[in-house]
């Protein structure tokens, strides 16, 4: 079999692309799956090489140790999921896809399970998966396959317990009585003010921490949780608590429409740097957007997704959870960074196995899916450079 790696020399579908076809049939249709023959899914021979070789988990691709024990974890923790009330209520309300049940969810992730521990190399698994499993695809945002990629980290800041001069920005719990505000909700600049300060007394008294950065706080709002290294030399792990009814607004997206980002260029790094080196802005585009996100501390455990369980670092993703099925095993083909041996990040093309256990404010329709990158600096860069076209397939055990 062939094995190879493609280096991207340009991103040729960007967010763009899922914003000007969201009136597309892909969007209008209620079927956002549907099955395919793996044998024959794409006319490009290397296209059908690579799908489901997955050269990561052995080390094959980069010369590593490889990461089937975490994709093992990740899929224990579907199964666990699985039995749960949570998602029972969750498949009784599925039916954007009939064959998706809770049962048959559970039995594909428990043999390729199996397949995974027996395997020996990302051909065998291969082989074996085609032979067990049947494949459905996402429509994307073209009704024909085009998936938008973006990666999601946890970010790694410092932080304080108590407000001092120097660590001025913080982050909120969740008001006991958000379910009661008024609509429409306060926004942005009434919850924290034209300049990160608190404008209002409704968030007085829920400060859970701050930051020492204003873009830094924004950050763990955007990313959704955060490790938080305390003025005491502790760690904090801030997650996920809730948010205002207000729709996503990108930043970055943002930077492009108003021509201070090209769009070929845009990544969290180029964000990051552009408001490094023009900080004066920073305020005003973080107003654009009034979706305000609250936190709960997890007294450190991993990056929670909107399942309840841990999310795995390049084996978790968040999808539309009204489109996709909740935990089920996914597989991916798009282009992923890696770090070269100078230190640079090259996208490769690359096929992975991952589990649907995450959801986003910006993840909508079949043709979005972010990928979780990991904790801390490294994976937020790679995160940061994951905006391309790709595909998204999962995995229903044959009958």
């Amino acid at each position: 079999m062939k094995r190879f790696i493609y280096v991207c020399l340009a991103v040729t579908v960007t967010l763009a692309l899922a914003l000007s076809l969201a009136t597309s049939r892909a969007e209008e249709t209620l079927i956002p799956l549907e099955q395919v023959n793996m044998a024959s899914e794409a006319g490009d021979d290397d296209f059908v090489d690579l799908l489901g070789f997955d050269d990561q988990l052995w080390g094959e691709a980069v010369g590593e140790t490889g990461d089937r024990a975490a994709l093992q974890t990740a899929i224990a923790y579907s199964l666990n999921y699985l039995q749960t009330s949570e998602a029972a209520a969750d498949y009784a309300n599925y039916d954007a896809i009939p064959a998706f049940t809770r049962d048959r969810v559970y039995r594909t992730l428990a043999r390729f399970q199996q397949l995974l521990a027996d395997s020996t190399s990302a051909a065998e698994l291969q082989a074996s998966v085609r032979q067990a499993f049947d494949l459905y695809r996402s429509i994307g945002v073209d009704g024909q396959g085009t998936v938008q990629f973006t990666g999601y980290f946890e970010p790694i800041y410092a932080a304080s317990r108590t407000p001092t001069a120097e660590f001025r920005y913080p982050l909120y719990a969740l008001p006991p009585d958000l379910n009661r505000w008024t609509q429409p909700h306060p926004t942005r600049r009434q919850l924290e003010g034209s300049h990160g300060q608190p404008a209002l007394r409704l968030l007085q008294g829920l400060e859970l921490v701050w930051l020492r950065d204003r873009l830094e706080a924004y950050l763990v709002q955007v990313q959704g949780s955060a490790q938080l290294q305390l003025t005491d030399g502790t760690i904090m792990s801030v997650g996920y608590a809730g948010r205002t009814d207000y729709p996503y607004v990108s930043v970055g997206r943002e930077l492009v429409n108003d021509g201070k980002i090209a769009e070929a260029e845009l990544s969290l790094p180029a964000v990051i740097d552009y408001f490094r080196q023009h900080p004066a802005e920073v305020d005003h585009y973080i107003l654009r957007n009034n979706r305000f996100i609250f936190f709960r501390e997890t007294t450190g455990s991993p990056a929670i997704g909107s399942l309840g369980v841990p999310v795995t670092p390049e084996r978790s993703i968040a999808t539309d959870k009204s489109l996709m099925p909740p935990g089920a095993l996914a597989l991916i083909q798009t282009q992923i960074p890696y770090s070269e041996p100078n230190g640079t990040l090259t996208p490769r093309l690359v096929s992975r196995y991952v589990l649907d256990q995450d959801t986003g404010g910006a993840i909508r329709g079949p043709g979005r899916v972010d990928i979780f990158m990991g904790s801390g600096e490294q994976a937020g860069d790679r995160a940061g450079l994951i905006n391309g076209p790709g595909q998204l397939y999962y995995l229903l055990l044959k009958r």
